[in-house]
This record gives structure tokens, sequence and C-alpha cells, in this order.
């Protein structure tokens, strides 16, 4: 199997994990982080051939935007609940 067949293969493969993932557990950001990962799997591979710097600059490139994506759709999410009870209030302050 080539190097581009492995490629090919992973990415197809990436897409699949990544719905089975939001199918399953029903959260697109855990799918995401997921299809996300594996794309990035793919790209490394892709560099396992002989291949020049332009492949290593659009590699870095990709993983920098993984990232950056990663990190504007973890900025966005609801507020966290924990310090809060079942109700949803916040603890009332000592004193």
């Amino acid at each position: 199997m080539t190097i581009r067949a492995l490629v090919t293969a992973t990415t197809a493969l990436a897409a699949l994990a990544g719905l089975a993932v939001l199918l399953g557990a029903g959260s697109w950001r855990c799918a995401m982080r997921v299809l996300l990962d594996l794309l990035t799997a793919a790209g490394l591979l892709r560099l396992a051939g002989d291949q020049g710097w332009t492949d290593l600059a659009a590699a870095a490139a990709i993983v920098v935007l993984r990232r950056l994506l990663w990190a504007a759709l973890t900025a966005g999410g609801p507020p966290s609940r924990a310090g809060r009870d079942r109700a949803g209030a916040a603890p009332e302050a000592p004193g």
C-alpha cells in the first residue's frame, strides 16, 4: 500500500469516525475533536513519503489551523456548571 492510499484511507476513516462519534455520543464538539485529530494524523502520514519543504509547511499550517479552530470552538462554550447547585443557582457567599 502506498503512502497516498494510506492517507486517503485515513482521511475517509476520519470522516466515518467523526460521524460515528457524533451519532454515538451526540456531541458535535467531541466529534470535531476526533475528526481534526485524525485529519492531522493523515497529514503527518503524508509527510512519511519523500516530501519537500512546501509539504512540511502545509502540514505545519494544518496543525496550527487545527489548534486555532479548536481554541475558537471551546472558547464559545456554555459556562461551566462547577459551583452551582442542582437548581442552577450559585451558592450564597458566607457572611
